[in-house]
This record gives structure tokens, C-alpha cells and sequence, in this order.
């Protein structure tokens, strides 16, 4: 049995808990929170299950193998660097870090300890995206743009931006289903409440091909959408999250490019454009729970030594796209080229 320990029980650490507790090969130790209220409703309703507010003694119990993270952003280096020193195993929510410079060296002090260190990229273990990243591998042809949207009335979060609540999902979406990366990435965004992140932006991102990604995100939307466009030259698929059940939907329509540049009189080439419209069809989806998925790989992952899908350098990428657009903000939508990812040993 690998003994796990929680550390944060506010929004997500419920789902955390109640997951491992379902968790084959997987004992629940304890719970770690600084909020008395939050520990008495662990115990409550897990009885068996240790509390404590002593995240120390969480890093000194022999029983834990793994710890995960499930705190503000701006905790998440400290709790990991000290529990990767400890020899644990580390499971922390996305964003990892708060910077690409802290991913880095939790990416390798992970490496360096033999230890597994996997993000909360919840949305890469869903049957939805996990067959937009099949049908992106061949069946849509050459890929033309990643078109996102992620919008709704709320939550507003005061010690991060839009851009680190809601596109860091979008982000790891897109390092999972593409296999180019984006080279470089344009922002631009506005705060409409005095003295906090903005609340609103748009993200650009650039390839080295002519592949373009576009994230919207808004605190401010009177709808909730969850809605992705996923163009290529063959077919072209819409993930929409908010479906209940078809949420992925390939389209055969798109553009097709008759006749050759001819040179008449001033004219130097008329290429003429035609439109193809054929049939929609919604895949069978694995509808498993994603978190689930995500916490029995992890679990299998330190048992076995592997690596998890969502695993450091996953997480450093997307950190350093949210750094980048971060900057982008601050200089009203100037380009920021992304320092090429570094293999870490």
C-alpha cells in the first residue's frame, strides 16, 4: 500500500481526499490544513483518517510515501522542494509554481532524488481530450489553429490573474494535444476592479509552423462556455465541455484550393478557394471520472518508477507560457519568444 498524506482542504483537497480514499493500492494517512474547521470536517466524515495542522510531522511520518499538494499557488515551491527533500513523492496542483524559475528546480530535484513529481493537469486524463489529442496525431490532417474559450461570472481570485486561474487549463490542454509548442506568445487583458489581476485576456500564441493558438478567458461573462475549436486541413473538431455527453464533435468541412497561379497582364495569380461540407459524427468517450484516472496512474507511477503524463517538464511548459503572457500583460500585448524547453536528466 503506498500511504499518501494531503496537504489543503479547501476547494480542491475534498476531491483529493475523497478520490485516494476510492484509490486502489492506496492508503489515505492523513490530512494536513492549517483551518481547524476544515479538520474537524475531514474527521467528520473519514474517521479513520489522521488530522494535523503540522505539515512537518506529515514529512517525518515513515507511513507516508507520498504527499499532495493542494494549496494557494504561491505555497507550492516551498511544500514541494521541502517534501522532494524529505524523499516523498509529490502530486501539486496546477499552476506548479509560481514562476518558471521554481518549476525548474522542482522538475530537478525530482529528477535528481529519483522521485515522481506529477501536476494536477486534470483535464489531459478526460476521455474528451484524450481523443482530441488521437484525432490531432492524423485523422484532421495538417493542423491550421487551437482556438479556446473559458468564460464565466466569477470566482474572482485576488492573489492571481485570469491568465493563472482559467488559461493555465486551456495551456496544458494544448501541450497535451499538440505535439509542436508554441515558440513565442502575445497578451493583452484588463483589470476592471481597482487594485486586482486582470480579470479579462486574450492570449496569442506562435509556432514555428503555421499553426496559430488563441485563449479567451473572462471572470466577467454573463455564460458560462467551455468550448475548444481544433481546425485542420482535413476535418475540423469542437470540444465542448459543457455537453453532457457529446462533447467532442469532428466535422468533415473545410476549404479546398483549386487552380494555379497564372500570369495574366497586371494579374500575377488568381487561386481560387472552395468549400467542403461533409457529415459530423461525436466519438464514444471514456466518461471515467478524469481526477480518478489521473490519482491511480500517480499511484502507479510511484509504484513502478514511471513517468506520470502531466510530469514536471509538462508543468514547467505551461508555467513558462503563463510567465511569458504575465509580461505580455504588463507591456500591453508585446510579443515574448519563450526560452526553448530544456530535457532535464
Amino acid at each position: 500500500m503506498i500511504g499518501v498524506g494531503v496537504i489543503g482542504y479547501g476547494y480542491w483537497g475534498p476531491n483529493l481526499v475523497r478520490n485516494f480514499c476510492e484509490t486502489p493500492g492506496v492508503r489515505l494517512v492523513s490530512v494536513c490544513d492549517l483551518r481547524p474547521e476544515r479538520l474537524e470536517a475531514v474527521k467528520a466524515r473519514y474517521p479513520g483518517v489522521e488530522i494535523t495542522d503540522d505539515f512537518e510531522a506529515v514529512l517525518r511520518d515513515p507511513r507516508i510515501d507520498a504527499v499532495a499538494i493542494a494549496t494557494p499557488v504561491s505555497a507550492h515551491f516551498r511544500l514541494t522542494m521541502s517534501a522532494l527533500m524529505a524523499g516523498k513523492h509529490v502530486f501539486v496542483e496546477k499552476p506548479m509554481a509560481a514562476t518558471a524559475e521554481e518549476a525548474r528546480r522542482m522538475t530537478e530535484e525530482a529528477a535528481r532524488r529519483g522521485l515522481v513529481l506529477a501536476v494536477d493537469h486534470t483535464f489531459v486524463h478526460t476521455g474528451a481530450v484524450r481523443k482530441m489529442r488521437e484525432l490531432a496525431s492524423g485523422g484532421l490532417g495538417d493542423l491550421y489553429y487551437y482556438d479556446s474559450v473559458r468564460v464565466n461570472l466569477g470566482l474572482f481570485q485576488h492573489d492571481v490573474s485570469v491568465v493563472w486561474d482559467l488559461a493555465v487549463h486551456d495551456l496544458s490542454i494544448m501541450d497535451f494535444v499538440l505535439d509542436e509548442k508554441p515558440v513565442a506568445v502575445s497578451a493583452t487583458g484588463m483589470s476592471h476592479v481597482a487594485g486586482e489581476p486582470e480579470n479579462i485576456a486574450y492570449l496569442n500564441l506562435f509556432f514555428d509552423s503555421k499553426m496559430i493558438a488563441h485563449v479567451h478567458v473572462n471572470w466577467l461573462a454573463p455564460v458560462k462556455v467551455r468550448r475548444t475549436l481544433l481546425g485542420g486541413s482535413s476535418k475540423m473538431v469542437v470540444y465542448d465541455d459543457l455537453e453532457p455527453s457529446e462533447k467532442i464533435k469532428v466535422y468533415d468541412k473545410g476549404i479546398t484550393l483549386n487552380g494555379n497561379p497564372k500570369r495574366n497582364g497586371e494579374k500575377v495569380y488568381q487561386m481560387l478557394v472552395g468549400y467542403r461540407t461533409g457529415d459530423m459524427w461525436a466519438p464514444q468517450l471514456d466518461m471515467t471520472e478524469a481526477l480518478g484516472r489521473e490519482l491511480r496512474e500517480f499511484a502507479d507511477c510511484v509504484e513502478h518508477g514511471t513517468a506520470p503524463t502531466a510530469d514536471g517538464h509538462a508543468g514547467l511548459r505551461v508555467v513558462r507560457i503563463l510567465e511569458a503572457a504575465s509580461q505580455s500583460l504588463a507591456q500591453r500585448g508585446r510579443l515574448i519568444e519563450l526560452e526553448p524547453a530544456r530535457r532535464i536528466a
